[in-house]
């Protein structure tokens, strides 16, 4: 038994002189006990439960369309978000209580997160070809000029410069709870964080006002359609990342994150940092030089 748990400890970093107190807890044992430095998950009803969840979401999105009821709709999205809570849950559960996540497995994780931010990269870069290519060659459509005429754009150094400025000061925010939980300061960390996410729902409030106030709408031609649903797809990229953010202010709150393990809050850093880099595009290309 010695030799394989001995054998064991250089897949997972793990010693037996590490264990103080016997028997091991369910997280030592875990780590000594598992066949290599991988993670072979359990079966999981989540991956069919969500796409369940995505096929009944898109059959309610047409039904919609068709201008039948939203129900298949709603039904669809609260399942997919069923889904999410579940399948995080033991996510967090694997990696915090039962010390799975290994260095190898959070590698993996790392790797993928950051391929995910590629795909979502490529994502808003077909929105910014869409603009451009609308932009830089206007058709007689809409008069062979941009913004196209009857188009009256918005001023980008009211409210549009205004969340520049906030999403920036969330940037800052963020990293510094990152710093703080680096030194085990779990105050700061807290203050941090929770000051991170009242910047991004004061970026949304905003964002919703600009819409209701804005003088033309996505029918309007070519300009309203690239302009809504770029800065709709990044407003909806600024809600999920203060969801992830308030789930790791939950987790912070809970004791789950120290200073050589907190890959979760990190990955929520990343992609915050992500959607201000993105901002930054929309302010500068659909804003100030598109207007």
């Amino acid at each position: 038994m010695k030799q394989t748990l001995h054998h064991n400890y250089y897949s997972t970093n793990l010693n037996l002189t590490q264990i103080k107190e016997w028997p091991p807890t369910t997280k030592q044992k875990n780590l000594l006990l598992q066949p290599g430095p991988f993670h072979l998950v359990e079966p999981s009803p989540w991956p069919l439960t969500g796409a369940i969840g995505a096929l009944t979401t898109a059959i309610g999105l047409a039904m919609w369309f068709h201008k039948d009821t939203m129900l298949g709709l709603y039904l669809g999205l609260l399942l997919i978000i069923l889904t999410m809570i579940q399948w995080w849950r033991d996510v967090v559960r694997e990696g915090t209580f039962l010390g799975f996540h290994t260095k190898r497995v959070v590698k993996g994780l790392r790797y993928g997160m950051m391929l995910f931010i590629l795909s979502e990269v490529l994502f808003f870069f077909a929105f910014f070809w869409a603009f451009f290519h609308s932009s830089l060659a206007p058709t007689p459509e809409i008069g062979c000029c941009w913004p196209p005429i009857g188009i009256e754009p918005l001023n980008p150094f009211g409210v549009p410069l205004l969340n520049t400025a906030v999403l920036l000061a969330s940037g800052v925010t963020v990293t510094w709870a990152h710093h703080a939980l680096m030194q085990g300061d779990r105050r700061e960390t807290l203050q941090a964080l929770l000051l991170t996410i009242l910047l991004g729902g004061y970026f949304t409030v905003l964002q919703a006002m600009e819409y209701f106030e804005a003088p033309f709408t996505i029918a309007d031609s070519v300009y309203g359609s690239t302009f809504f649903v770029t800065t709709g797809f990044h407003g909806l990229h600024v809600i999920i990342g203060s969801t992830f953010l308030s789930v790791c202010l939950l987790r912070a709150m809970s004791r789950h994150f120290n200073p050589t393990h907190h890959f979760g809050f990190e990955a929520a850093a990343w992609y915050w940092h992500f959607v201000d880099v993105v901002w930054i595009g929309l302010f500068l290309c659909l804003y100030w030089w598109g207007s």
